[in-house]
This record gives structure tokens, sequence and C-alpha cells, in this order.
């Protein structure tokens, strides 16, 4: 779910700042290739890539994990994203974190 919210929220920012995916991996310091599996859904994204993305689109990072509508809304508290939203995110990192250590592990 995250990664879809992720995804969309990526893609309707650059379609407003009518930047390319090449533009945007040049602004944030980051290969095309993370763009284009972020966008995809094919990966998620550290903090550090999260922020890089956010900076060069010109959003608090924040925004980019809201559901669309709640996005682009204006002027938002951070109060008001919903639980399940919060919910779904600490999921999917304590998910990431895990597969990484097994992968660590697993050598």
């Amino acid at each position: 779910m995250l990664r879809k919210l992720l995804a969309a929220n990526i893609k309707e920012r650059r379609s407003k700042l009518a930047i390319s995916q090449e533009r945007l991996a040049e602004l944030a310091d980051v290969s095309v290739q993370t763009v284009n599996f972020i966008e995809g859904c094919r990966t998620w994204v550290s903090d550090k890539t999260l922020a890089k993305l956010a900076g060069a689109l010109r959003v608090d990072a924040y925004r980019l994990l809201l559901p669309v509508s709640a996005a682009t809304a204006s002027a938002k508290p951070e109060s008001t994203v919903s639980a399940q939203v919060i919910h779904d995110l600490r999921s999917d990192i304590l998910n990431d974190i895990d597969r990484r250590f097994e992968d660590i592990i697993r050598g």
C-alpha cells in the first residue's frame, strides 16, 4: 500500500513540476534506476533517498507517504496523518529491516 502511495505521489509531483525521471534523479542525486524502481513499486526507499527525492520535488518528505488527496491538500498538519498510514509505514520499515538482516546473515 505505501509503495503505491509513494509512487503515485512522486509521479504526481513530477508531473506538476514537468520534470522527467531523469531530471528528478539528477536533482536528487540518485540513479534513474532508483527513481524508476520506486515509481514502479519494485523497491522501498531509504530515509536518505526519501529526503533527497522530497527536496528535489520541493515537498515535505512525509507528504510523499500520504494518500494523494491528503498529500496535495493545503497545509494539513502532520497530526492529521491517519493511524493506518503510520501503522503501514512502520510495518513496511520493520519488514524491510528484517529482510536486510536475513540477507546479511545468509551472506
